[in-house]
């Protein structure tokens, strides 16, 4: 092959390999507003989920997450993450707070929920935002039979087993998935931690507004 050739196919190369990245820029900034549109929207979806009865979803002042994974390491819980926290307003009063966590131990991969907790304590109950658990198995974690186990229920720590949930703060395992039931129970224990040290510091909103 003689050097013009050569020339002509890497100018071809390149070509195709420039239009291609333009062409995939593009896609990327076309598409990425309204992704983040619908991620928003089952972000508020979940909110609502687990508080009915809040007309407003406020943002705290701004927490790094390292101190969020200080609470959690204080409370003996490791792989959680905290994604976001906002409080719950009804009327203008502060109702409580929604959690959202990352459990990072599910069978499948991470597991997105968030966790209503009313400002006395009680687990309003759980909203998956996303899972990949195994079907017939762990993604029945989506199932109300397996998260009425936290729907109005007040305990300082939720703990799963296999006998049936005798009590509040006991979690029924979902047969075949208990990787699953405690990657998801130790995830309400992490919201709780969250809850309970930001509520003992003093909650305050955007701003710096404190509410009671």
């Amino acid at each position: 092959m003689n050097m013009k050739a050569i020339i002509k196919d890497a100018l071809i190369l390149f070509a195709i390999t420039l239009i291609a990245g333009l062409a995939l820029g593009f896609v990327h900034k076309i598409t990425e507003a309204p992704i983040a549109k619908v991620q928003e929207q089952a972000k508020q979806d979940a909110y609502r989920n687990v508080f009915e009865g809040a007309d407003e979803f406020k943002a705290l002042e701004s927490v790094p997450s390292d101190n969020y994974a200080s609470v959690l390491a204080a409370a003996g819980i490791e792989k959680d993450e905290i994604s976001d926290v906002v409080a719950a307003m009804k009327g203008g009063s502060y109702q409580g707070l929604v959690v959202t966590v990352i459990a990072n131990d599910g069978y499948g991969g991470d597991i997105k929920f968030s966790v209503g907790i009313q400002k006395d304590g009680t687990v309003n109950g759980i909203s998956i935002l996303s899972i990949s658990e195994t079907a017939g198995l762990g993604m029945k974690a989506k199932e109300e039979k397996f998260q009425s186990n936290f729907k109005n229920k007040k305990a300082s720590q939720f703990v799963v087993t296999k006998s049936g949930a005798a009590k509040d703060g006991d979690v029924d395992a979902i047969s075949g998935a208990t990787i699953t039931s405690k990657a998801v129970t130790k995830g309400v224990n992490s919201a709780l931690a969250v809850f309970e040290n930001l509520t003992k510091e003093g909650i305050k909103l955007t701003g710096g507004v404190s509410v009671e």
